[in-house]
This record gives C-alpha cells, structure tokens and sequence, in this order.
C-alpha cells in the first residue's frame, strides 16, 4: 500500500531533479510543502485533470510562485498534460514549465504568480467572484455554483503589503470558502526571517476577522486534515492555516537553511536527499504504484459528470438562469450590446456635451451597464470623484450579499483592489473594471502589469489625469504615468478628448476581451468636439484627423485629452494666417501602433515632418510620433500647487503658446 510520505516524496524528488537538471530554481518550498499539498491535492481537491477549465473545479493558487516546481509536480503526477519531458525542460525555452507559473502555458495553472502576495489578492478575488455568482445563480437546493479557493503562501507573501490590504476586504466579505496555507518555514533569500519579520501573523489575520486555526506540524498528515476539515466547516469566515515547515525537508545539510531557498541542491546533497528519504529510483523515475495512486483522472472525471447532472437538471428547472450563466461563463456580451453602444454614441454626437470625460464616463457607464449584468464595479476610496458609481448600481454589503450586487467599495486599497480584481476577472463570470486617480496607479502597478501580462478582461478608470486637476499640487498631479502604461504590453491605454470619444473608448474595453483597458480621465470639463460619421469610426482606431486643412498640410497638430481642444483652437487661428494645419486627436496611441501601415500613413505621412505633440503628461514619450525634429508641449517637471487654468498657462498648454511653437516649427521649413 503506498503511503502519504511515498507520495510526498514523488513531489519532492520530481521537484529537486528538475531544479537541479534547470540548474536554476527553488527546491526548498516545493520539498517544504509536499506534505500539505499532498493531503490536500488527494484528499480534498475538486479538479479534473482531463479538462483543467471544469467551470466548478476549485481554484489552488501558489502565491509563493517561485516554488513552482511544487505545482508543476503536482500536476504531472495527477494527470494533467504535464509531461516528464516537460518537468526536464523547467525554465527552458518555450517550455510549458515556466520559472513562476504563467496562466496560458500550463494546463491547470489558475494564475500567473510570482511577485509574492498577488496570488493571495487573485485568491480573494476568485473567492468573492464565487459567492457573488452563487447568490445570484444558486436557487433552493440546486447549488451550481459551489467550488472553494486553496492559497498557499509563504513568508514573502505575508512581508508585502498587498497581504493586508487583500485579506482586511476578505475577512471583511466573509469568504468563507476561502482556506490559505501559510508555510511558515522562517527562511527567506537573506537568511532566517526572525531577525526583520517579528509580526504576530496570527493576531494580524484574527483582526481581519479570517479563522486562524494553531499553528500545526506542515508536516504531519493527520494535523493537516483535520485543519482542513476545521477550515471547510467554517462558512462565515476565511481561513488561514498557519503550518511550521522545514524549508528543504529531507536535505541533511541544507534543510532549514537560505542554501536551498533559490539554488539547485546539487549532486551530491541530492543523493543524501534519496538516501535519508529512502527514495532508490532514478531521476525523473516514479514507481507505477505511486503514480496510480496520485493519478486523479477518474477521480475527475467522475467529479465533473455528477455535476454535469446537475447542470442539466438546472438548465431545465431554471431554463433563463441558465441561459444567462452559459452566457457569461463563455465570455459573450449580451446579443444587442454592439447595436446599444453604437445608438448611445450616435446620441453623444446629436446631443453634444460639455463635461470632464469622467462625467462622459458614469454617463457611458449609466448607457450601457443596464445592459451587461456581469459588470461589477468598484473604486478606491474615490467613488464621488471617479464617478464609477452608475445609475441604480447595487452596492454591495458585506453583511448581507444579494444577488444583484453589482460595485465594490474598495477603501483606500489600490493595489489590493487591482489584484483582486485580477482574481474576479481570472475566476469568470464578471468584467470587473475600478478607479482611482491616475497617479495612484504607482501603488498599484505590478498588478495592473499583471493583467496586462495575463490577458486579463478588465477596465481602468483613472481620474484627474493631469496638472489639471489643479489645487492638490504635484503630489496628486500624474506626470511619468500616463507613459508608463503605454508602455505596458497589452494595455490598452486611452486619454479621451470629449464625451463622444469617451463613450467609444468605453464601448471598446468592453469588448476588447484579449487584455485591459485603461480610461485616463479628466477632472476639468472639456468641450464637446462634433465629429462626422467616418471619424466616429475611426476613433477606434486610436488615431484619426479631427481637422483637415483645405490644402496639403505643412503642420500636423498631435493631441490627446484636454488638450486635443487647445490644438483645434490654435488650428483655427493658424489656418486664418495662412498656415495648413491638420489635427490629430489621437486617444489610444497602442491601438493606432495595430493600424496597417496605410492607415498610419494616411493620419501620418511621412513627408509631413513638422509635428508638434501638445499632452500635459511626460513628454519624452511622444518623440515617435514627432520625431527628433519635432516639437514637443508637454511635462518635464512636478506640477504646482494653484487653479487649473493658471497651471496650463505656466506649463506651456495654452493657445498662444502652440501658436508660437508653430510658428518656430513653421519658419525652420
């Protein structure tokens, strides 16, 4: 009979061999947490292997991501396709087996981990998307929505902050189906972590309002499952587990040391590794009987086909409900959402507005959420400023979830709120989308590269984009980051000019399902620019000519946002001297990168050198636009503390002021 330890040990030596053949990796968490995983991966575990997106599988999250080798073990060894090959080529070149777990490479990898604490907040995420889901889908006895969240998390994972912000909203939410295994080992890359981490971890989780169970031996199976069953009784509270581990379980020499936290164990210490864990197989070799017993794809299978009964007795009894969760779990926006959107922004352009693209915005939002009942929104503290908060939007309360809950109060959370929302979006269900100002998204932005990094289907708002937001001073005021999430891969980054080209760059992230999208908004109000047929067309395309000279241009005016109408005040000015001047407003410059050459050369030929880009952002960015002979309006300092108008006039953003700069340009020709 093949015992728990033998299984462990699969784990372990899988884990060592494929470090030590990388030469390159963490054997120490994924020798340390073998027992855990083992009694919860064979015991307790809701997964199918055969089909790694069951829909009601349960989520296992490894927050510590670079003991990764723990996980790709774990499904090699359960019957995922995960091959023995592919465990040898860990961290190789196009290999599946990746150094942190990437969502997208590896079949059964729920989210692309790493950077430590975001697996927790992805976790909270995943937990929250699950409730919200079963109250609202759940009727009587017919539960078709029942699925838990594992987290395992490290030291790393409890020293960063994003671990307080995300589990104060979890116990806050009562996530009860949330249960977390802290590895307390003591060990992190420095050496033994008492000398900087000395936090009562446990009193911190218990403050939070999360089921903190004893600390109980990670290593003994029977203390192991019955944490577990404790965890999964409680139903009002997430759990944390806290287990005391031995970093490098099993190495004679390196066990409980930093030597095996990030470096192969080498040859020799891994052949006193098979000694001492009287493991006799070869690298890479698992005996038959251990590996039948971990294989879990009639386990699995058998799992997914009773709930699969299930599915279609729900589809009869509640044949609406049914048709609505099918709907949402496929990721298709409602059939007539394309045609609403449209006749919303035809209403934009016959009604034009003057308003501060966050108001065009919640009145976007007011338009078209009616319509898309997967949208869950939320903000950062700022929801009166933001304007995330749409018309007869459910706010949700944590002390009693309904079913139409539909906006989140985050608190002052930004990176906890961004990775959580991470999570919402990994579990499916949601389009998730909140706010903050812009130049918050620094507390945030590893998460929001995260999203990027995942293909993640969730919306930005990012508010008082500018100097323009005014009195608050260069603390509040952005400068480098509206540049920095252009230059986020994926991320579709867009500075509306008016309410028109805010309603398109709404209707478009929310159909852009391959990535995020951020809204870079304004405080101050803008006016309403009118646009013909062919430019509401081609706003989608990032950039298109707002104002054509009558004439072949010998000026081209680059804008976004606010000061898209500077550049049209100046246009008229300068066509009146004589001058032909085109304006291109320019609100998504990644969507423009996409165009076909044609297209670009059409809004920007090359033979037109004379380019001057007018953004009160960070002006290096736009040098690819303009070229080294074009000229530049933009931000190379902090802001000031005074009234929006005098800031622009200071700064450089004024009519005058791009009549002049035109004029310098103009003249060199």
């Amino acid at each position: 009979m093949i015992s728990r330890i033998d299984r462990a040990n699969a784990i372990r030596m899988l884990s060592i061999d494929a470090i030590q053949k990388a030469n390159s990796g963490h054997p120490g968490a994924p020798m340390g947490m073998a027992d855990i995983a083992e009694v919860l991966w064979h015991d307790y575990l809701k997964h199918n292997p055969n089909n790694p997106n069951w829909y009601n599988r349960d989520r296992f999250i490894l927050s510590n991501g670079h003991g990764s080798m723990l996980i790709y073990a774990l499904l090699h060894l359960t019957g995922y396709q995960v091959s023995l090959d592919d465990l040898k080529q860990f961290r190789q070149l196009q290999a599946i087996t990746p150094g942190h777990p990437e969502l997208g490479e590896t079949p059964g990898i729920e989210t692309t981990t790493g950077p430590l604490g975001q697996g927790l907040a992805n976790g909270i995420g995943m937990a929250l998307a699950e409730k919200l889901l079963a109250t609202r889908f759940n009727q009587d006895n017919d539960t078709i929505i029942d699925h838990k969240t594992y987290v395992f998390l490290g030291d790393g994972c409890m020293m960063e902050g994003i671990s307080h912000e995300a589990a104060s909203l979890a116990g806050t939410w009562k996530l009860g189906k949330l249960i977390t295994f802290y590895d307390d080992n003591g060990i992190s890359i420095d050496g033994k972590v008492h000398q900087w981490f000395t936090d009562d971890t446990t009193k911190r989780f218990e403050s939070y309002g999360w089921q903190v169970l004893p600390t109980i031996d990670g290593h003994d199976p029977v203390a192991i499952t019955q944490a577990i069953e404790q965890a999964i009784a409680c139903s009002d509270q997430p759990s944390l587990i806290p287990c005391k581990t031995i970093i490098g379980f099993g190495s004679p020499n390196k066990a409980g040391t930093a030597a095996c936290h990030g470096a192969p164990l080498g040859d020799h210490e891994i052949q006193l590794v098979r000694k001492k864990l009287n493991w006799s197989s070869s690298p890479f070799d698992i005996p038959e009987s251990i590996a039948e017993s971990w294989n879990a794809q009639e386990k699995g299978t058998i799992l997914e086909k009773n709930w699969e009964q299930q599915w279609q007795h729900y589809q009869s009894a509640y044949p609406e409900l049914a048709q609505e969760l099918k709907r949402r779990l496929n990721q298709s926006l409602p059939e007539d959402f394309s045609n609403k959107a449209s006749q919303y922004i035809k209403s934009c352009q016959e009604n034009l507005q003057d308003l501060a693209s966050r108001q065009s915005s919640q009145k976007a939002l007011d338009a078209y959420a009616p319509h898309i009942p997967e949208l869950i929104g939320g903000s950062a503290d700022l929801t009166g400023s933001n304007l995330t908060l749409w018309k007869n939007a459910t706010p949700m309360n944590s002390h009693q979830m309904t079913a139409h809950d539909n906006y989140l109060f985050y608190g002052v959370r930004e990176f906890g709120m961004t990775a959580i929302a991470n999570g919402v979006a990994l579990h499916g269900g949601f389009i998730p989308y909140i706010g903050t100002f812009l130049v918050f998204t620094d507390y945030a932005r590893n998460a929001v590269r995260m999203s990027a990094l995942m293909k993640l289907h969730l919306i930005y708002i990012y508010t008082h984009d500018s100097i323009g937001l005014g009195e608050d001073g260069p603390t509040h005021q952005p400068i480098e980051q509206l540049a920095a999430l252009r230059m986020t891969p994926g991320l579709h980054t867009w500075r509306p000019c008016d309410h028109i080209e805010t309603a398109v760059a709404w209707k478009h992230a929310l159909q852009h399902q391959k990535g995020p999208s951020a809204l870079v908004l304004s405080r101050q109000k803008l006016p309403a620019i009118p646009k013909h047929s062919e430019q509401l067309t081609s706003i989608e395309q990032g950039a298109y000519i707002l104002i054509e000279s009558e004439k072949t241009p010998e000026l081209i005016l680059i804008a976004t946002g606010s000061e898209v109408h500077l550049a049209t005040q100046a246009q008229a000015i300068l066509t009146q001297e004589g001058y032909a001047v085109r304006v291109v407003s320019m609100p998504c410059n990644t969507l423009f990168d996409q165009q076909s050459k044609a297209y670009q050369d059409s809004v920007l030929p090359a033979s037109i050198t004379n380019r001057i880009a007018i953004e009160a952002a960070h002006q290096d960015f736009w040098y690819k636009y303009v070229g080294l002979s074009g000229q530049i309006i933009g931000m190379h300092t902090f802001g000031a503390s005074a009234p929006a108008k005098q800031l622009f006039d200071i700064f450089g953003f004024s009519v005058e002021n791009i009549i002049n700069i035109s004029h310098q340009v103009l003249k060199k020709t």
